[in-house]
């Protein structure tokens, strides 16, 4: 039987939210992965037709139609089962605003890092056009003395 893992992420902010979170909520994240895979669809379709037909057919004979016994188990279920996916989920929505402030500090710093690239380009270009001019003037110069000295 296949069990959805949990995905390990590189960065400490997913690291923490799942190496490091208590005991409880690692089993909420797990029985609510787990709740929410086909597995366990397959598995509880299983369930639910064998327990049907074998009541049915009298081969259990303990929950006879219309199947109180297997409606208190899914209300059981459900009861359980609400509470563990709103903790999940709250749990996944601290994980997302996590790696969101943190995407946004990386990209604060590349942003920086950016600036200060921009700011160095700028100075070439500045010194290149500095160059620039007093190529010409040199130039200038030349053929001014080149035409001084024909005439």
């Amino acid at each position: 039987m296949a069990v959805h893992r949990q995905p390990r992420f590189r960065h400490a902010v997913n690291r923490e939210m799942l190496d490091e979170a208590p005991l409880a909520a690692r089993i909420a994240d797990r029985v609510t992965n787990f709740m929410g895979s086909w597995t366990f669809i397959a598995i509880q379709t299983v369930i639910v037709a064998i327990w049907v037909i074998g009541n049915i057919y009298l081969v259990f004979n303990f929950d006879p139609y219309p199947f109180i016994f297997l409606n208190l188990a899914f209300s059981t279920q459900a009861a359980y089962a609400a509470p563990l996916i709103l903790l999940a989920t709250n749990r996944a929505s601290i994980r997302d605003r996590m790696t969101l402030e943190h995407a946004a500090s990386e990209a604060d710093i590349e942003e920086q890092q950016n600036e200060r690239l921009l700011a160095g380009n700028t100075e070439i270009l500045k010194r290149v056009e500095a160059l620039e001019q007093r190529i010409l003037q040199l130039e200038t110069s030349i053929l001014a003395r080149l035409d001084s000295g024909r005439g």
